[in-house]
């Protein structure tokens, strides 16, 4: 990162908390529910998501929104505006239909390892492509979380092979 501030740090941090309890409880969901798959659960939890959420995006950001719509479509067209929209809701949307079809056949545990290298190498990428300049730290934490995933493949390599 370029920049670095505590409240994002603790935002990031409280978000993949949020993340993991959302994986166990609906791998407890999918358990309990046999007659619902990963797809349909997303479906619901995406529908009741919408319902909760909106209002209070409105009392949030709601003001804003105008304001913000007018600065994005003058630096880059309404056109281009709403095709990026679009691009990018079906490309989150398609994110998130294939973690809840492979949640359906893994393990919250395994999930959020792989979730974890995901982002490792989403930021590899973004250094690549945008030149970012790589800190120490910032190497380090990416290493660690590397080392973590190895260690965690070989512990379930291990657990395989003795019950084999």
């Amino acid at each position: 990162e370029v920049t670095f501030n505590f409240g994002g740090l603790w935002g990031a941090m409280i978000s993949n908390v949020g993340f993991v309890f959302r994986n166990i409880y609906s791998k407890k969901s999918l358990k309990k529910f046999k007659e619902i798959d990963g797809l349909n659960l997303y479906g619901c939890i995406t529908i009741l998501s919408l319902f909760y959420l909106f209002p209070a995006a409105i009392v949030v950001e709601g003001s804003q929104w105008v304001a913000g719509y007018q600065k994005a479509t003058a630096a880059i067209g309404n056109s281009t505006f709403y095709i990026w929209v679009i691009v990018s809701g079906i490309f989150y949307h398609l994110y998130n239909q294939t973690s809840y079809q492979a949640l359906d056949e893994i393990s919250p545990l395994t999930f959020s390892v792989g979730n974890t290298m995901k982002r490792i190498v989403v930021i590899v990428a973004t250094v690549l492509v945008f030149r970012n300049p790589v800190k120490p730290l910032n190497a380090l934490g990416s290493a660690i979380a590397i080392l973590g995933t190895f260690l965690y493949s070989q512990a379930v390599a291990k657990s395989k092979a003795k019950a084999s």
